[in-house]
C-alpha cells in the first residue's frame, strides 16, 4: 500500500542508448522507481510528442515508438508492454476540458520509455501520454501544466522527459562533460528551481548570456515548464543525475513534492 499523493518529476532523458545501457542514468531511473510510491498510472509529457494542439491518448494498448535512427539493432528490440489508462483518460478530459483532445496516431515514445522501463521495469504501471503544444508560450505551458496538479492527490506520478540543455549544433560525442556556457545554463535553472524561482525558469532568457545555445527548439526545455506547473513552490526538491554530456546535453533531472512509502 503505499501514500497516495505523488511528487512531480523532470527526467534528463538523453541519448536513448541509455534505454539499454547500464551507467549512472539508467542506474538512477532504476533507483528512482524503487524510492517512490508505486503510482496508479503514469501521465507522461515527452519532448518526442510535439504537435499542433494539445493531444493525449486513450489507447488501451499504446503502441512502442522507436522514434531514432542509426542506433544498434538491440535498441529497436526493447520491448516495453504497458497498457493505457481509460481512467486517466477520463480525467485529462475533465480536467484540460476544450483545451485539449483525444489522438492516438502516435504511442509510447522513447523519451517516456527509455526512462519508465528503467524505473518499472515489469511494464505494470499504465501510461497515458500528453503532447506537447507547440504553439503555447512557456507561460501557457505552465498554466496547462497547473491544471493537472489533482492528479497527484490520485496516486498519479507526472513524468516530463526531455533536457535542459539539449543543442546539437554545439554537440560533442567525444566529451564527457559540458561545455561551460552549458554549465552556466543548467546551474541557471537549478538555481532557480532549489529558489522556488520558477519564473526565473519560464522567462530562460532573463539569464541573458548562455540560453541562445542552449536549445533551438523548444521541445526538450517545455517538458520541464509543464513539470513546474503542476509542482507547488515551496515543496522539497531533490535533484538527480545533474551533469552535462557531450557538450551540449543536460541530464539534470527533478523530483518536486513531499512523499512518503506507507
Amino acid at each position: 500500500m503505499t501514500n497516495s499523493r505523488m511528487p512531480v518529476v523532470f527526467a534528463g532523458h538523453g541519448s536513448p542508448m541509455n534505454a539499454i545501457e547500464s551507467n549512472k542514468f539508467s542506474e538512477a531511473w532504476s533507483a528512482l522507481g524503487k524510492k517512490l510510491p508505486k503510482p496508479k498510472a503514469i501521465l507522461a509529457i515527452s519532448a518526442h510528442w510535439y504537435t499542433k494542439g494539445t493531444h493525449f491518448q486513450s489507447d488501451e494498448n499504446p503502441q512502442l515508438i522507436y522514434d531514432f535512427y542509426g542506433f544498434p539493432k538491440e535498441l529497436y528490440e526493447v520491448k516495453y508492454p504497458v497498457k493505457g489508462d481509460l481512467t486517466l483518460t477520463s480525467r485529462l478530459e475533465q480536467l484540460l476540458k476544450g483545451k485539449a483532445t483525444v489522438d492516438n496516431s502516435w504511442g509510447i515514445d522513447h523519451g517516456t520509455w527509455s526512462v519508465l522501463r528503467a524505473m518499472y521495469p515489469d511494464a505494470d504501471v499504465p501510461i497515458v501520454q500528453l503532447s506537447i503544444d507547440q504553439s503555447l508560450s512557456m507561460e501557457a505551458c505552465f498554466e496547462l501544466g497547473a491544471l493537472l496538479k489533482p492528479l497527484k492527490e490520485e496516486g498519479i506520478l507526472i513524468v516530463g522527459s526531455g533536457n535542459v540543455v539539449h543543442s546539437f549544433k554545439y554537440i560533442d560525442f567525444k566529451m564527457s562533460t559540458g561545455h561551460d556556457w552549458a554549465d552556466a545554463f543548467d546551474t541557471y535553472i537549478y538555481n532557480s528551481i532549489i529558489e522556488s524561482q520558477y519564473e526565473q525558469v519560464i522567462h530562460y532568457e532573463k539569464e541573458g548570456l548562455n540560453y541562445h545555445k542552449a536549445f533551438q527548439t523548444l521541445e526538450h526545455f517545455a517538458p520541464l515548464i509543464y513539470i513546474l506547473g503542476a509542482a507547488e513552490a515551496g515543496e522539497k526538491v531533490e535533484v538527480f543525475n545533474r551533469s552535462c554530456e557531450m557538450g551540449s546535453m543536460s541530464m539534470t533531472s527533478y523530483v518536486i513534492g513531499d512523499y512518503a512509502q506507507v
